[in-house]
């Protein structure tokens, strides 16, 4: 397990070191006159900013935001009638599965983590004045909140039942207290996503991006063949994260709360949904 979380850190400080360590951003240059403790609160400041900005989006939604999310509900309701089939299918396949892949996505999606990842980013960030990570890690931990709180809430007050129960994808207990009731939406695939998401975002690099989102796809697919989560718990948490992730990265920037310039290439993400169709399509 510690070899696990060992990797992982290596990996993510590795990813970024290669991306930011080399050059200091002719924009950072301001941040040298500031303390680590000025730089700390204006961080906390933002975060506390960026999780407001992102509870209030609805109120500012537009028809195009709306239509979004009906596609999102549409699509998850037709990905739900395969559910109990889809989970029957990724638990025969569980036997197969290495044990190492299993370790690690019940570890790349763990809290502890998760926070300690980040904890460790945001320390590298700060006490070398890099604006850029500093950034990134407040992206992680507002997103990370926000996205957090909404699938604790749902959790608890949709009381979906989990897979290995006996009973059909469709029980639910609203209010449940029995953690067999609290599936729906997977919090390790929302950890992970997050941030996943959060870092791929800051390269350039087609194949630092996909090796990003490798490394955040494991905890959501082991979660599936473990039985701990259905189809449509993994695919929603996925979606909910893209969607807090991005908001919040485009609110940062446009208050100019980091002053570096956005990157003008994005990955555009689509929902898709026709008869024989459902998914979510990123082009870089």
């Amino acid at each position: 397990m510690k070899l696990i979380n060992t990797t992982f850190l290596i990996c993510v400080f590795l990813l970024f070191t290669r991306s930011y360590g080399q050059d200091k951003p002719q924009s950072e240059m301001h941040t040298d006159s500031l303390s680590i403790g000025k730089l700390a609160l204006y961080d906390l400041k933002q975060s506390v900013k960026s999780v407001g900005h992102a509870f209030s989006r609805p109120v500012h939604w537009k028809k195009k935001d709306f239509t979004t999310l009906g596609t999102v509900a549409i699509s998850a309701l037709a990905l739900s009638t395969i559910d109990d089939e889809g989970s029957a299918f990724f638990i025969r396949q569980e036997p197969k599965v290495p044990r190492i892949f299993q370790e690690a996505g019940t570890r790349f999606g763990s809290p502890q983590v998760y926070f300690i990842a980040n904890a460790g980013l945001y320390g590298f960030g700060l006490f070398t004045k890099n604006e850029k990570l500093r950034k990134t890690s407040v992206l992680i931990i507002s997103s990370s909140f926000t996205s957090g709180l909404i699938q604790s809430l749902s959790k608890t007050a949709l009381g979906r039942v989990r897979p290995g129960n006996d009973l059909k994808s469709t029980e639910f207990r609203f209010w449940s207290n029995e953690a067999k009731f609290h599936s729906f939406p997977s919090g390790h695939t929302v950890l992970s996503v997050t941030m996943s998401h959060a870092i791929a975002k800051q390269f350039k690099n087609t194949w630092s991006k996909v090796a990003v989102y490798s490394l955040g796809a494991v905890a959501p697919i082991s979660r599936l063949f473990t039985g701990a989560h259905w189809l449509t718990d993994v695919g929603v948490a996925a979606v909910l994260s893209i969607v807090v992730v991005d908001s919040i990265d485009n609110f940062l920037f446009s208050s100019k709360a980091y002053d570096y310039p956005q990157k003008e290439k994005h990955i555009s993400w689509n929902f898709t949904f026709s008869g024989n169709q459902i998914g979510v399509i990123g082009r870089f």
